[in-house]
């Protein structure tokens, strides 16, 4: 299909991104060529635009593809995965964009997550917002059939949700806070509560968020910014010591890169609590542990970056129902009204949680 174009929109500069006629990706022995038929506008992709913040690419600018949390047909097989018979044209699939190279020392060690030698799609290769994508079989996955195209592209972000409950290591009845209710910390807290949390606190800034978390079983919500919300609280740590009888929770993770929230992670965890950090913070914010205290509780400080071997779980979670994902999936544009989309998702146009472009 190498000779054929296809739709791409074409990131130049910040603000510069173009629509344009572009050749079909030619596929390597070892990639498939997959039809995408969804993709989501993740955080990344709108500070891309606006330069937030810089591409992967050598020169950390484009042209690029952006886009990478997609999911599709495939259409065509590279000789290596059809020798394998791994995959087939027809096969509905999503795709892992970190394309780690499994051959350097950090991937044998199972820190595929860390591999200096990988490719990100949409990051520093070109990515989804396209009506064709190319991509390396091994980072490949099927979808079952009853699981929506869109279901399928929001397992990337449910992967790196997968990852960071790992981190978090819930144990049965913990009290767990999630700051950041967007869909991933959303997706967080689902989880934490399904591997037997026994209450579930989420914090933010947004009322429609955090009553999308009560709709998805979280047990307590709080606002941390609008005086005029009912969930509004004034001193979250005041309100965690009340709750606790001073105890603090047992487990907080921050998918915010708020510094504030990232702060009052260490205020609000208690005695051998473990803290995660997950969102992104700014590249020149500092975090000021108070050393003795978090000596004397014992406390463990831990980071969650991307989805290290989660891909398959989180494929199981949306295919069960664990995670009801078509509840973070609030808003749909054609590849043509990407831009739109970018809009909604950077000004919150309409409550969106995550913002989805339809490829077909």
């Amino acid at each position: 299909m190498s000779s054929q174009k296809m739709k791409a929109w074409v990131f130049y500069e910040p603000e510069v991104m173009k629509l344009e006629e572009v050749d079909v990706p030619q596929i390597e022995d070892d990639e498939v060529l997959i039809k995408v038929k969804a993709c989501g506008i993740c955080g990344s992709d709108v500070a891309y635009y606006w330069g937030d913040s810089p591409l992967e690419t050598p020169d950390g600018k484009g042209p690029l593809i952006l886009g990478h949390e997609f999911s599709g047909e495939v259409v065509e097989v590279g000789k290596i995965p059809a020798q394998k018979k791994l995959l087939k044209a027809g096969d509905r699939v999503t795709v892992n964009p970190v394309q780690y190279c499994n051959a350097c020392e950090v991937c044998y060690r199972g820190q595929v997550n860390l591999c200096e030698n990988k490719a990100v799609l949409g990051v520093s290769a070109n990515g989804a917002f396209a009506e064709y994508v190319a991509a390396n079989y091994q980072h490949v996955y099927k979808l079952s059939d009853n699981v929506s195209y869109s279901a399928g592209a929001f397992v990337e972000p449910l992967a790196n949700a997968v990852y960071g409950v790992k981190n978090l290591d819930v144990g049965l009845g913990n009290r767990v806070v999630v700051f950041g209710p967007g869909p991933i910390g959303l997706s967080i807290a689902t989880l934490a509560k399904k591997r037997g949390a026994g209450e579930v606190i989420l914090a933010g800034t947004r009322d429609y968020r955090l009553e999308v978390g009560k709709n998805m079983g979280v047990d307590r919500v709080y606002n941390l910014n609008e005086e005029q919300s009912p969930y509004y609280t004034s001193d979250f740590k005041e309100e965690i010591g009340r709750l606790t009888e001073g105890k603090m929770a047992d487990r907080v993770i921050v998918v915010t890169g708020s510094k504030k929230a990232m702060q009052m992670a260490l205020e609000v965890s208690g005695r051998r609590s473990i803290i995660v950090y997950f969102g992104l913070p700014g590249e020149k914010d500092l975090l000021e542990v108070p050393a003795l205290q978090t000596i004397f509780w014992d406390k463990t400080i831990r980071f969650s970056w991307l989805a290290s071997f989660t891909w398959v779980e989180a494929i199981q979670a949306v295919d069960s129902g664990l995670v009801d994902v078509n509840k973070l999936i609030t808003h749909h544009f054609s590849l043509e009204s990407l831009m739109e989309g970018l809009l909604v998702a950077k000004e919150k146009r309409g409550n969106p949680l995550r913002v989805m472009i339809d490829i077909d």
